[in-house]
């Protein structure tokens, strides 16, 4: 179980820290989405902090099992939250989207309160 929580959590923590450099970086096809889905632009770097930060909190539970346990419920709160944001534009095809990155810090909270 232990294996399984380890690869989980760092796919997981790969997935948000993928996305917040994305976002980080302004790449073109993330800007689209947030002036799509009107997210403010004063708030983009924060989200990317966020999820970078997420990220690292999911690699540093694995030796501090409560910073793992808070970044993942940052991360699956800041996701659930993406996938309102999305909703609230209209944009119902991308709800999957943001849930995507949520599922395996989900799954990781899961393995980690089983192992």
């Amino acid at each position: 179980m232990r294996i399984a929580y380890v690869v989980v959590s760092l796919l997981a923590a790969l997935m948000a820290g993928f996305s917040g450099v994305v976002l980080l970086m302004r790449a073109q096809w993330i800007v689209k989405a947030l002036e799509d889905y009107r997210v403010p632009r004063g708030w983009w770097t924060w989200l990317g902090v966020a999820k970078v930060a997420g990220a690292v909190g999911l690699v540093v539970g694995l030796a501090v099992p409560v910073i793992g346990v808070l970044a993942g419920v940052g991360l699956v709160v800041y996701f659930v939250g993406a996938a309102v944001t999305v909703a609230r534009a209209r944009w119902y095809t991308h709800i999957p989207f943001p849930l995507v990155y949520a599922a395996p810090v989900v799954a990781a909270l899961v393995l980690g309160y089983a192992a």
